[in-house]
């Protein structure tokens, strides 16, 4: 049985300077030219963090341990309106990683204050993930 919505993961990686990265969704993608944290959806019988650590070495190519991953907020959709299923976007933070940060799939990665990420155009959920991270309104 399909389940009536998607999981999707993300990471909030935080360098020691107090930024933290934000992924420029490429032009031509859903949600193109927007701001997000990045990650994936979760596979059939992936555990979250696991799909995590995946979706980060693909689109950054760095590497990451899920034990490093700290579950810090999640976000959803019911679905409505789209004609799609609802979605569920888990957030973790990361401050720990191997390798640089780039954006392998296209788009750019840069890294912002909290302040900056909150002016950022971003899709709705990344929007609301980021005010509970950083406890803006």
């Amino acid at each position: 049985m399909t389940p009536g919505w998607i999981a999707v993961v993300a990471g909030a990686l935080e360098r020691g300077d107090g930024r933290w990265l934000m992924h420029l969704r490429p032009q031509g993608k859903h949600h193109g030219g927007l701001w997000e944290f990045p990650g994936g959806k979760v596979e059939p019988g992936e555990m979250p963090a696991s799909a995590l650590v995946r979706e980060i070495a693909e689109e950054l190519g760095v590497a990451c341990k899920a034990n490093d991953l700290v579950p810090c907020g999640f976000a959803e959709t019911d679905g409505s309106g789209q004609g799609d299923r609802a979605l569920v976007l888990l957030l973790y933070r990361l401050s720990v990683w191997q390798g640089e940060p780039q954006a392998l799939e296209g788009g750019a990665v840069g890294w912002f204050t909290p302040e900056e990420v909150a002016a950022l155009p971003k899709p709705p959920l990344d929007a609301a993930l980021a005010a509970g991270l950083f406890h803006f309104r």
